[in-house]
C-alpha cells in the first residue's frame, strides 16, 4: 500500500496511517474536551460546586441538571442526524463539524457550572460526535480496514481516557496545591493500561475467535474482574494498600475495554445494512440513532449513581486524603488546558480524514426527521446495537462516575460505603452480562457484510452505466 493510501472505485479503499491516526485523534479529543465533564461533573456539582448549597441533596439535584440536559439531547440527536445528511458543505460533508462546531464546544466546556450552560454542552456535543461517527462509515467499505480504524480509534481515546482518568487528579493536585489522591489516581492507570496496550491486537483476535466469540469472551472476563473489585474493596479501599484492587480493575478493563470498543465497528455495518435495504446511504441519520441511545445511556448512568447515592444517604463536602480536590479554580485551569489540547486534536482529524463514500446530492433532498424512526423500526441489526448501546454506556457512565465517591467514602456510614461497593462492581456486572445476552441476538457476520457492500457496488455501477 502506497504512502498517500489506494483510493478503490467501488469503495473498499485502503487507508494510509495518518487517515487512521488523525482519524483516532478525533475520538482523542472529544475525550479530553467532552468526558472531563460528562465523567466528573457528577462530583462537581455534589461535592465542588454543591448545587443547592446543600451536602444532603446536592447529588440528587445533579442527577436532576444531568438527567434533564441529556433527555434534551436525545431529542435534539434526530434533528443534528438528519441536517448532516442533508446538507453537504463545502469543506466536507462530515468533517467540517469537527472544524466549525469544535471551538464553541470548547469554549462551552469551560461554562458548563450553570444547569443552562450544561444543556447547551451537551447539545454542541451533538454536532461534532454525530458527523465525526458518521464520518467513519464514509472512509471505507472494506471490514479489515473498518476493524482496523476502530482499533486505532479505541488506542487514541483510550490514550484520552489515560489523560482524563488519571492524570487529572494529579493535575488537579497541583494546581490547587494540595495533596494527590494515588490510591485513586494508580486505581485509574492500570484501568486505562488494556485500552492501549490490547486494542490494536483486536483485528488479529477476532480473525481468530470470531466477532461474536470475541464479545462473548470479553464479556466474561469484565464480569470476572467486576466481582474481584467488589470482594477486595471490601477489605477497605482506603487501606493504604490498593494493589488487589489495582489487578482487579486491570481485569475488568480488559474485558470491558474490549467489548465497548469495538462496538463502533458494527456502526458501519448497520449503515451498510441500512443502505442495502434502503438504497441510501443515511450514515448521519443512523449515527444520531446510535447517538440517541449512547446519550440514553449517559442519562441512564448519571441517574442510577447519583440517585443512589441520595438513597443511601451520602453527606457532600466531606474532604478527605484520598479523594478529588474540590478547588474550583484548580477545576478550571485543568479544563481549559484540556480543551485547548483537544481543539487541536480536532483541527488534526479533519485534515487527516476525508469522505471517499456518502449520499449523492440527489439522494439528500429526500432525508428527514422521521427518517431516522423508520430505519429504527425496518432495520433489525440496528435495534440490537441501539439496545447494546444504551445497556453499555448507562454500565461505563454509572461506573466511571461513581469511581470518584468509592475512593473517598471513609467518613460515610456504612450501609453507604456498601451502596457505592455495589454501584462500582456489581450492578455494572450485571450489565456486562446483559451486553453478552444482547449481542447475541446480532444477525450481520462478516461474510454477510461482505456480501452487502459488494452488491451495494454492483448497484451503483450498474445504475452509472445506464445513466451514461
Amino acid at each position: 500500500m502506497s504512502e498517500k493510501g489506494e483510493l478503490d472505485n467501488s469503495g473498499f479503499n485502503k487507508l494510509n496511517w495518518f487517515t487512521r491516526i488523525g482519524y483516532g485523534l478525533g475520538d482523542c479529543a472529544q475525550n479530553l474536551i467532552y468526558q472531563v465533564v460528562a465523567g466528573y461533573c457528577a462530583f462537581f456539582y455534589s461535592d465542588v460546586y454543591i448545587v443547592g448549597n446543600n451536602t444532603k441533596e446536592s447529588s440528587s439535584i445533579a442527577g436532576t441538571i444531568m438527567t434533564t440536559a441529556r433527555i434534551i439531547d436525545v431529542i435534539w440527536d434526530p434533528f443534528v442526524g438528519a441536517f448532516v445528511d442533508k446538507h453537504n458543505p463545502r469543506l466536507g460533508k462530515y468533517r467540517t463539524y469537527l472544524l466549525f462546531c469544535g471551538l464553541p464546544l470548547t469554549i462551552e466546556v469551560v461554562l458548563s457550572t450553570q444547569a443552562v450552560t450544561y444543556v447547551l454542552l451537551q447539545m454542541l456535543y451533538t454536532c461534532v460526535n454525530v458527523p465525526y461517527g458518521a464520518l467513519n462509515a464514509s472512509l471505507t467499505r472494506d471490514t479489515h480496514e473498518i476493524t482496523m480504524l476502530t482499533s486505532i480509534r479505541m488506542v487514541c481515546a483510550n490514550i484520552g481516557g489515560f489523560f482524563v482518568w488519571t492524570l487529572i487528579p494529579i493535575f488537579l493536585g497541583l494546581a490547587a496545591g494540595k495533596a494527590i489522591p494515588w490510591g485513586f489516581v494508580f486505581f485509574q492507570f492500570v484501568g486505562s493500561i488494556p485500552g492501549i496496550l490490547f486494542m490494536p491486537f483486536v483485528p488479529a483476535v477476532k480473525k481468530v475467535v470470531g466477532k461474536k466469540n470475541m464479545f462473548y469472551l470479553f464479556g466474561t472476563i469484565a464480569i470476572i474482574g467486576n466481582i474481584m473489585i467488589y470482594i477486595v474493596s471490601k477489605s477497605g479501599v482506603n487501606s493504604g494498600d490498593n494493589t488487589w484492587m489495582r489487578i482487579a480493575n486491570f481485569v475488568k478493563s480488559t474485558g470491558f475495554t474490549i467489548i465497548t470498543g469495538y462496538m463502533w465497528a458494527i456502526v458501519p455495518e448497520v449503515i451498510s445494512y441500512a443502505e442495502y435495504t434502503t438504497g441510501r446511504r443515511i450514515a448521519g441519520i443512523v449515527n444520531a440513532l446510535t447517538g440517541m441511545f449512547y446519550k440514553l445511556g449517559n442519562a441512564l448512568g448519571g441517574i442510577i449513581p447519583l440517585y443512589g447515592l441520595r438513597i443511601l444517604g451520602y453527606i457532600a463536602g466531606e474532604e478527605e486524603p484520598s479523594s478529588l480536590t474540590k478547588e474550583p479554580k484548580a477545576w478550571f485551569t485543568v479544563m481549559s488546558i484540556y480543551n485547548i489540547v483537544g481543539l487541536v486534536l480536532l483541527l488534526i482529524c479533519f485534515f487527516a480524514s476525508k469522505e471517499r463514500i456518502a449520499m449523492e446530492e440527489k439522494e439528500t433532498k429526500n432525508v428527514k426527521v422521521t427518517d431516522l424512526f423508520t430505519e429504527f423500526v425496518r432495520n433489525g441489526p440496528l435495534r440490537i446495537i441501539a439496545l447494546y448501546f444504551v445497556t453499555a454506556f448507562t454500565c461505563m457512565t454509572t461506573q466511571n462516575t461513581i469511581n470518584s465517591y468509592l475512593f473517598g467514602m471513609s467518613n460515610q456510614k456504612s450501609g453507604t460505603q456498601e451502596g457505592i461497593r455495589w454501584l462500582a462492581s456489581l450492578i455494572p456486572a450485571i450489565f456486562n452480562v446483559l451486553m453478552i445476552v444482547i449481542i447475541f441476538f446480532y444477525s450481520l457476520t462478516d461474510e454477510k457484510i461482505d456480501e452487502i457492500n459488494r452488491e451495494i457496488e454492483r448497484r451503483q455501477k450498474t445504475s452509472n452505466a445506464e445513466e451514461a
